[in-house]
């Protein structure tokens, strides 16, 4: 019996050593919106987006992964190179509260116990609830509906990251998020009876996109599993 035991816990000492690491820290960037308003460039940061992001390190190549995200989305029809929404001239704005978790793969391992300096790529993604207020136009001008809505979405990240001082982390990412909404810039209302100010192309659903640094610090010791 002694022995099995020492052999289930070997077991679980290779599995879950270098692990259970925590990571806290800011993400601090820009982003821009992708719908039926505005410019329709992927990566073009035009407002501050500012937030919280917690890890948890389950092995040296996942991690489970939170994030609270305030930012402002903007569209702005003259900024756009189509001539058609040039001429038609709209413009929204509307502040957003993203919540967003799911997992985070690494390219190579990234252990933070081995007190080596590390860097690898990595990909992110989960689903995320954006909070923002309904708006449709009238006219020509943004007009709330004085009701909010959640917008659900997918993050797809593509970044890079690299312990690069002591315990903290540095990160540049890139996330896309693809919502399941065609709300968020007022181009279709959430009051079924304004639905005739619909307009834009109902086929795509809205898009935005987070692009900065992330800087985390890492805590929490390896498991022991120790057998007399």
């Amino acid at each position: 019996m002694r022995h099995l035991t020492i052999l289930i816990l070997s077991i679980l000492s290779i599995n879950f050593s270098h692990s259970q690491i925590n990571e806290i820290g800011v993400f601090v960037g820009g982003s821009n919106f992708i719908g039926d308003v505005g410019a329709t460039d992927y990566i073009s940061p035009n407002q501050l987006a500012i937030g919280g992001i917690y890890k948890w390190n389950r092995s040296k190549r996942h991690s489970y992964r939170a994030s609270v995200i305030f930012t402002e989305l903007e569209g702005i029809d003259n900024n756009s190179d189509d001539l058609r929404r040039i001429q038609r001239g709209y413009e929204f704005n509307t502040k957003i509260t993203e919540i967003s978790a799911g997992m985070e793969f690494t390219f190579m391992d990234f252990n933070l116990h081995s007190g080596e300096k590390l860097w690898t790529p990595y990909l992110y993604s989960g689903i995320s609830l954006a909070h923002h207020d309904n708006y449709y136009f009238l006219n020509g001008v943004q007009t709330p509906e004085n009701t909010s809505s959640w917008a659900y979405g997918i993050p797809i990240t593509l970044g890079f990251k690299t312990n690069f001082l002591g315990n903290i982390i540095l990160g540049i990412e890139v996330s896309a998020r693809y919502t399941f909404s065609d709300e968020i810039d007022g181009s279709i209302p959430d009051d079924q009876w304004r639905q005739q100010y619909s307009f834009g192309n109902i086929n795509n659903n809205d898009w935005y996109v987070f692009s900065g640094i992330t800087l985390t610090y890492t805590f929490g010791e390896n498991p022991c599993y120790c057998v007399e």
